[in-house]
C-alpha cells in the first residue's frame, strides 16, 4: 500500500556518511538508496527520510536551470550547490558532480577542481568517462581524493552519442564497459555508477568489481540506486527517462498551491485580518 502524502520513513541509526559503511553494505548485501538534491531544503527533507546518500550532479542543468543537456553547467555552480546540500544533509555521504570543461584536460585540472568540491562538503567526487580517465582516478586517488566513476550513458558526452540513448546494448560494448568498470576500480575509483545499461550487464559489472555500484536504468542487480529528486516528485517539465518513476504528482500540487493563494488574493481572502 502507497504510504500516505507527507509521511516520513524514520532515519536509520546507520553510518551512511563514511565511504567504508558502503564497503560494508555491499559486502553485507545491503542495499542504499541515493537521489540528486541541489539546495538546503530539499536534502534536509531527504535526510529527514532516511536516504542515504545525495549528488549534487549537473543534471541541475536540466531540472533547475532549464537547459536542454548538462554542458552548460560550471564548476562554481555545482561548489554552490555542494555547500548548500552539504549543510542541509550532514549525515549522509554528499557526492558532487565534476561538470563538462573542468577535469578533461588532465589530472591535475581535476585535481583542482575535485579539491574546490571537497572544500565545499563533498564526500566523493564522480567523473564521467571510461578507460580514457584511469590516469585521472588514479592520480586523483593518491591524492585523498574519493571518485566514484561514471560508465554507460554518461550524459556530458550526449552530443557524440546522438542523444540519451541506452548503452551496452551489443556484445561489444558491454565487454567494452565491464572493462573500464575493471580499470576504473583497480585505478582507485571507490565507487562505480552505471546509467542505462541492460539490467544483466549491471548485475555482471557489480560481480566485477569490488567496490560498491550504484545504478541508474542499470537494473536491480546493482549495490544502490539513484534517481533526479524532480523525475521522483514529479516536477520534470518535459522528458523523464523511461527507468524513473514518479512517486508524487509534485507539479500538480504545487500549481494547485499557488492557485489556491492566488484565488485567496483576488478574492481579499488573504492576509486575514490582524
Amino acid at each position: 500500500m502507497d504510504k500516505p502524502v507527507g509521511q516520513v520513513t524514520p532515519a536509520r541509526k546507520t553510518d551512511r556518511k563514511s565511504i567504508a559503511s558502503w564497503d560494508r553494505a555491499k559486502r553485507d548485501g545491503e542495499i542504499r538508496a541515493l537521489i540528486t538534491a541541489y539546495d538546503y531544503p530539499f536534502a534536509r527533507l531527504a535526510q529527514e527520510a532516511g536516504i542515504d546518500g545525495i549528488l549534487i550532479g549537473d543534471s541541475l542543468g536540466m531540472t533547475v536551470q532549464g537547459e536542454r543537456d548538462t554542458l552548460r553547467v560550471s564548476l562554481d555552480q555545482i561548489v554552490y550547490h555542494t555547500g548548500l546540500v552539504a549543510r542541509g544533509a550532514p549525515d549522509c555521504l554528499i557526492m558532487a558532480d565534476l561538470p563538462f570543461g573542468s577535469f578533461e584536460a588532465g589530472p591535475a585540472q581535476a585535481f583542482a577542481s575535485a579539491a574546490e568540491l571537497l572544500k565545499a562538503g563533498a564526500d566523493v567526487i564522480k567523473l564521467e568517462g571510461g578507460a580514457a580517465m584511469v590516469e585521472t582516478v588514479g592520480f586523483l586517488s593518491a591524492r585523498a581524493v574519493p571518485v566514484c566513476a561514471h560508465i554507460g550513458l554518461t550524459p556530458q558526452h550526449v552530443r557524440q552519442f546522438g542523444g540519451f540513448k541506452r548503452q551496452g546494448k551489443t556484445e561489444d560494448a558491454a565487454a567494452r564497459l565491464i572493462l573500464d568498470a575493471v580499470a576504473l576500480a583497480e585505478a582507485g575509483a571507490r565507487m562505480v555508477l552505471m546509467e542505462a545499461i541492460p539490467t544483466p550487464l549491471g548485475a555482471e559489472i557489480t560481480r566485477r568489481v569490488a567496490v560498491p555500484t550504484i545504478g541508474i536504468g542499470a537494473g536491480g542487480g546493482t549495490d544502490a540506486q539513484i534517481l533526479v529528486l524532480h523525475d521522483v516528485l514529479g516536477l520534470t517539465g518535459g522528458y523523464v527517462p523511461g527507468f524513473a518513476r514518479t512517486y508524487l504528482d509534485g507539479a500538480g500540487l504545487v500549481r494547485g498551491a499557488i492557485g489556491h493563494y492566488a484565488e485567496e488574493v483576488r478574492a481579499r481572502a488573504f492576509p486575514p485580518e490582524s
